[in-house]
């Protein structure tokens, strides 16, 4: 049987106008009025009885009609041409996304939401941090933890929200396997904080994307599926997590593309971590998204359809999911084929999405009021004394970095988007007690050979912290301004640093990479690239100056990278001159 699916239709029209010819002369231009304008096209008929009723009709105000854009057959435009449909159809399809994302972030607290159970449960084993509360057992009681509350607040007031003076929370009904007590305690309509926004920026351009509501509610357990013997699997339910503070902060649909999607979590994620509220790490499961998704006609403000995308755990698996996403519902709506409403998976290893469960009605999840827990009532006083105690956030610290260290636009986003390198870039000056100039060359280094040894081992700067202080990156950098090392001998000193943990001043010692300035010996290493190299030498003669560099290049890989740059400049030149 055919797929059934609910018609998405557009508006059609073929109007008239005089040509300037013949006054009798009617030029034919067929019209889509929604969603994108006009199109003239020629002809727009396909048999003769089309282009006679149109004359006929067109000095009372033309023809038109609705083509059903997911079933466009000439049964629906029976007098318009193949062409002219698919012209109508072209200009129709031409969709924008429209993305919203819901972001839940495990809080930094020692203890769980509603007992007093450690949350510190990564490295522990299985169902060790529990009591009869997170494993829901009959008759017990929550309490409210009071420092999630205030984390809570204080992200609603960094993300621009407005706080509710009353609040509640609510059960949330709903069974599951890793839902211990069969409802989780949530919010429902009273969350700490809504009517807020966020600002990003992609390409250059600034966009304030709005927040629905920040709440708070209790993690849920973790569910560890296993094999068996046969083909067959089962799942064994780890509580240690169950009851962990939970924080989701839910956004506007007012992202346009999974570009904007990527930077909007980036955001989010460094004001968190400069509020220390979360570590906001994707990849530990304490900073989740989920996306819902959708396409439109341009100029339309009716969805096709609105896809749940789950399992993403990284930016870059965020970007490339919802790309896909996006993609697939055009192609299926450009098939004709129904776009169902529906949650989908990312499956990261082959690229796609899946499908794992139909939403064409809403869940009820019968929220009703917790009769244990008593409502909240926030005063002034209250969250204007939690506003006081917000730390300076990424886009105040970015403006301070232009201002105070005259640094580029490019270097101050960067350094400020992480918190912990910022504050490693900081720490760095207060050692040099570093003028604006030294700022730049600091910022060099930890944007360049830094990040790059972050990257390629994998960590983040407190790692490298652990194994390179401030203190001695600054004292690495001292030798280089003394010329007691060279700037590529100090990159590998720098990668031992890392390695050894060793400061700088043992490495150049044990592995002899001070920098050479005795001009005796630099002059013979020179004598022997222009002995070796008689075609850069000939080139140089011939006004190829650009030859000056590969000979230094030639002296510097003789050297290890330890000679005096400048030096071989100076004895270069002089030697070139006299061969």
């Amino acid at each position: 049987m055919p797929e059934s699916r609910a018609p998405f239709f557009v508006d059609w029209a073929i109007t008239a106008k005089r040509s300037p010819q013949p006054l009798d002369t009617l030029v034919f231009l067929p019209t889509l009025t929604h969603p994108t304008g006009e199109i003239p096209l020629n002809p727009p008929f396909s048999k003769g009885e089309g282009k006679e009723s149109f004359r006929s009709a067109a000095y009372e105000g033309g023809l038109g009609g609705k083509i059903d854009l997911l079933n466009p057959h000439l049964e629906t435009a029976p007098f318009l041409s193949a062409i002219t449909i698919v012209a109508i159809l072209k200009r129709a399809m031409d969709y924008e996304t429209v993305i919203g994302l819901e972001v839940h972030a495990q809080l930094l607290t020692k203890s769980k939401m509603f007992c007093r159970c450690s949350t510190d449960y990564a490295s522990a084993p299985p169902n060790t941090h529990v009591c009869p509360v997170c494993l829901g057992m009959p008759g017990v009681l929550p309490t409210i933890n009071q420092q999630a509350v205030e984390y809570t607040v204080m992200t609603a007031l960094a993300l621009n929200c407005t706080i509710s003076d009353y609040t509640k929370f609510d059960r949330k009904n709903y069974p599951y396997p890793d839902l211990m007590k069969g409802y989780q305690i949530s919010q429902y309509d009273a969350p700490f904080g809504h009517h807020g926004w966020l600002n990003i920026e992609v390409n250059g351009q600034k966009k304030k994307v709005a927040i629905t509501r920040v709440h708070l509610e209790e993690d849920v357990a973790k569910l560890v599926h296993r094999a068996s013997p046969g083909n067959g699997s089962y799942s064994l339910v780890d509580v240690n997590r169950s009851g962990v503070p939970l924080m989701e902060v839910v956004g506007e649909p007012d992202l346009r593309s999974p570009e904007e999607a990527r930077q909007y979590l980036i955001k989010l994620r460094s004001i968190l971590q400069y509020l220390g509220v979360s570590t906001g790490n994707m990849e530990e499961g304490s900073f989740r998204c989920d996306a819902n998704i959708s396409i439109r006609p341009k100029k339309s403000q009716e969805l096709l359809a609105k896809v749940e995308v789950k399992n993403m755990n990284s930016f870059k698996a965020v970007y490339r999911a919802l790309t896909y996403e996006a993609e697939r519902q055009r192609k299926r709506a450009a098939e004709g084929k129904k776009l169902a409403q529906e949650t989908r998976g990312w499956v990261e290893d082959k690229g796609i999405t899946v499908a794992q469960r139909s939403k064409e009605y809403a869940h009820d999840y019968r929220y009703f009021p917790e009769p244990d827990l008593a409502p909240l009532v926030l005063s002034k006083e209250w969250v204007e004394s939690l506003r006081a105690k917000l730390p300076e956030l990424p886009e105040a610290r970015r403006d301070r970095f232009l201002a105070q260290y005259d640094l580029p636009l490019y270097d101050a986003n960067l350094l400020t988007g992480s918190k912990a390198m910022a504050d490693y870039f900081e720490d760095c000056l207060k050692a040099d007690k570093a003028s604006p100039a030294a700022a730049k060359e600091i910022s060099n280094w930890l944007l360049g050979e830094v990040s790059r040894i972050i990257n390629a081992n994998g960590i983040d700067i407190a790692d490298f912290r652990k194994k390179v202080s401030p203190e001695r990156l600054v004292g690495l950098l001292a030798l280089g301004k003394k010329g007691e090392v060279s700037a590529a001998a100090a990159k590998s000193a720098l990668e031992e640093m890392f390695a050894s943990g060793q400061p700088a001043e043992d490495i150049i010692a044990q592995r002899g990479l001070g920098q050479i300035s005795d001009s005796g010996a630099i002059e013979k290493e020179v004598m022997e690239a222009i002995k070796n190299n008689a075609r850069a030498v000939a080139d140089y003669k011939a006004g190829k100056k650009q030859s000056l560099k590969f000979l230094v290049g030639q002296v510097m890989r003789a050297t290890r990278g330890r000679a005096d740059p400048g030096l071989i400049n100076e004895l270069l030149a002089k030697k070139l001159e006299e061969v």
